[in-house]
């Protein structure tokens, strides 16, 4: 959806949400991800799949490489988390992972205990936090960002970075 495509993504609880409200808010061009692009399957194959899991979030490839190849908008950012993000990822311009300390990643996950895929559930809390240990479930190699900060200093810093890459 823009000349320049960027990807936020983040463990769960780490603001990826709060950061597209606020890019919104600023009049970019922001997909929610999560909202807007996700389902549950096999982050191979791509299937649907019944079950369950953090581990089967993930979203449409299809859906993701049309919003990328469609030129309306000079930047389109598109932030959540997805299991299957090795599929698409390349088509990114830059890629910003969404980083918080453990004390602040198990507050905001009590902030939502209901949710069933969010960090509520036991078993999936325990994935999250073990993922919090070992910087897995996240793109490698993007560019880390403070998201403990107030939000509009993490939308400030992730803008500046996209000047410094030639969009946004």
């Amino acid at each position: 959806m823009g000349r320049r495509n960027y990807l936020i993504e983040g463990l769960s609880g780490t603001g990826k949400t709060t950061v597209c409200n606020e890019l919104q808010r600023r009049g970019h061009h922001a997909v929610h991800g999560d909202r807007e692009l996700a389902y549950r399957g096999d982050p191979e194959t791509g299937e649907p799949r019944a079950g369950f899991g953090h581990e089967h979030h993930i979203w449409d490839v299809d859906k993701v490489q049309a919003l990328v190849a469609d030129r309306d908008h000079a930047a389109t950012f598109f932030c959540g988390g997805s299991r299957n993000f090795s599929k698409f990822i390349d088509l990114f311009d830059g890629v910003f992972v969404l980083h918080v300390d453990l004390g602040t990643l198990n507050r905001r996950l009590d902030e939502r205990p209901d949710e069933d895929w969010g960090g509520g559930q036991p078993t999936e809390r325990d994935r999250i936090i073990g993922w919090h240990h070992t910087n897995g479930d996240v793109p490698a190699g993007g560019v880390a960002i403070d998201s403990t900060a107030p939000i509009g200093q993490v939308v400030d810093e992730i803008l500046r970075h996209c000047e410094k890459q030639g969009g946004g």
